[in-house]
């Protein structure tokens, strides 16, 4: 029982794990387009950062959109440890979620697209955890970059609400935040659906539409 709060209960600042101060080793560049993770991007590209559940099938949803995104990348944020690794944040003693950081043209993929894919891909009424998968690292959360992100994710969230809410499902608990700092998780989890077309993705939606961007009230 005790274990399994650990998993499912973020720590204090004074209980994490102290990391270290220099990065983790991690790819240079997309796996797919071949384009640098870290940057320099393109002037007029923004950024986006979703925690949904495991980051190997979420960043897949992600690149997936197509036109419009310049890069996906995963890491982790949201916690206490700098520069952690994937083995501590899995033992839940650094406060980190496993995220995809989105680099996108907004001139040909608006915020709200972004936004719509990431309500509809996951559940994000279950805390701590996201079907199978248990963990604080999992939590479903909104990182956002300006207020005008902060916005738009606010109103989409609380459009989604209804529309679960008239399909049976409780409240959402997803996190929206002002961006904390991001850190690349490894090499080998960067891009690793499509390095390894068969490996787990345990993500799964609701079913349930979101209306934002349609003009469509829930």
């Amino acid at each position: 029982m005790f274990f399994l709060r650990k998993k499912t209960a973020l720590p204090e600042a004074a209980e994490a794990l102290s990391g270290r101060a220099n990065p983790i080793p991690t790819a240079e560049r997309h796996f797919l387009n071949k384009r640098s993770l870290a940057g320099p991007y393109p002037e007029g590209l923004q950024t986006a950062i979703f925690g949904l559940g495991c980051f190997w099938g979420a960043e897949r949803k992600f690149w997936q959109m197509g036109e419009g995104i310049w890069i996906t990348a995963v890491g982790y944020t949201g916690g206490f440890t700098p520069n952690p690794t994937y083995e501590e944040v899995c033992s839940g003693q650094t406060g980190h979620n496993e995220v995809v950081k989105v680099v996108f043209d907004p001139a040909l993929l608006p915020y709200e697209m972004l936004l719509k894919a990431f309500w509809e891909n996951h559940d994000p009424t279950q805390g701590m955890r996201q079907g199978n998968d248990v963990g604080t690292q999992y939590r479903s959360g909104i990182y956002v970059q300006d207020e005008a992100q902060r916005a738009v994710a606010e109103r989409s969230k609380a459009e989604y609400q209804q529309a679960l809410q008239q399909r049976g499902y409780g409240p959402i608990t997803t996190e929206i935040l002002d961006a904390p700092d991001f850190y690349f998780a490894e090499d080998y989890h960067q891009q690793y659906l499509a390095r390894n077309p068969a490996g787990y993705c345990g993500l799964g939606g609701t079913g349930v539409s979101c209306p934002i961007g349609t003009g469509v009230a829930a």
